[in-house]
């Protein structure tokens, strides 16, 4: 029960994290987080694109150096070619420091 009220609210607050990131991008619909399985499910609205492009994180890891918390997405899968090319280039596999409030909530 803890979990998911837990997960609920970091969905909701990484939600509203990630449209200020991707904002010149498009905007996130919905994002689901899954703590104890280290999943993540986005559903997003690309500028550009016609239907709603779907990210699933099969999984992912959090990494602690110091003080500070980082995360890892180790495998992913996207509804869109071009985007899971952008992921598999860019993001899988490489780290990124977590805001404080992700950090405790992951």
């Amino acid at each position: 029960m803890f979990n998911a009220a837990k997960d609920l609210f970091t969905s909701k607050a990484a939600r509203t994290y990630a449209n200020n990131f991707i904002a010149r991008y498009g905007r996130i619909e919905d994002l689901n987080v899954d703590s104890r399985n280290r999943k993540l499910h986005v559903v997003a609205v690309l500028d550009g694109e016609v239907d709603a492009v779907t990210l699933d994180v099969d999984s992912y890891e959090i990494h602690s150096e110091g003080a500070k918390r980082f995360v890892e997405i180790t495998s992913c899968r996207c509804s869109r070619r071009w985007v899971q090319t952008l992921l598999n280039d860019k993001v899988v596999g490489r780290r990124f420091e977590l805001p404080p409030w992700a950090a405790a909530a992951l």
